[in-house]
């Protein structure tokens, strides 16, 4: 196990990763303070790979405790502070996740990354993807439930990672509420707050402090 260098719970994090954006959405709306350590995923750190198992991100270290899933880590943060209720949400949202995180993400990469599958069908993946997506912009009304909740964070970082594959293509889908859904999140604070951009953790900067 690393010397620690702060007393906060440590934060290993990319700032791209839609995994670790939502992790860093939960950390930043519940007030827990953290020490967010950015690191650059083609030049992992000793440090984080001596505590994260699947040397990928996020990885939330606690002392003793290590906390290598993103849902995890969201679960972790809201719990000991809830300020906007995400916590407060139907049995029903845990569906929608697993639908986001399962399905939905395998046919994400293989779109996205099409290249990395040479046997794999870009084309049908997509599809797979977009009815995942047919079924979320009916569901939104704005939100997925009535009101805000982790359920809508935890799937928003990937919906927008599928967007931006070919942007002009995914306007111009007839899925209204779930445009609307997307642009009230890349337009509000907490994305701007989330996405800022830090310089690569070094083992001897000061502990950087994530807040809202």
């Amino acid at each position: 196990m690393e010397l620690r260098t702060s007393k906060e719970p440590i934060l290993y994090s990319f700032r791209r990763c839609p995994y670790a954006m939502r992790a860093r959405l939960a950390v930043m709306v519940s007030g827990v303070q953290v020490e967010l350590r950015e690191i650059v995923l083609r030049d992992k750190p000793p440090a984080f790979l001596a505590v994260s198992a699947s040397a990928t991100v996020p990885c939330l270290v606690q002392r003793e405790t290590i906390i290598d899933e993103s849902l995890d880590i969201m679960f972790w943060a809201l719990k000991q502070n809830d300020p906007r209720g995400w916590l407060n949400m139907p049995a029903a949202c845990k569906g929608w996740i697993a639908r986001a995180d399962g399905p939905f993400k395998h046919a994400l990469d293989r779109t996205k990354y099409a290249s990395r599958y040479p046997d794999q069908d870009a084309e049908e993946h997509r599809t797979t993807a977009c009815a995942f997506l047919d079924d979320l912009d009916q569901a939104l009304n704005p939100w997925l439930f009535e009101q805000p909740s982790l359920a809508d964070f935890a799937i928003l970082p990937f919906v927008r990672q599928f967007a931006f594959i070919d942007k002009q293509w995914f306007d111009a889908q007839p899925w209204p509420n779930l445009h609307r859904w997307l642009e009230m999140f890349l337009s509000s604070e907490d994305f701007h707050a989330i996405m800022h951009k830090y310089p690569q953790w070094q083992l001897d900067d000061p502990p950087l402090i994530l807040r809202a």
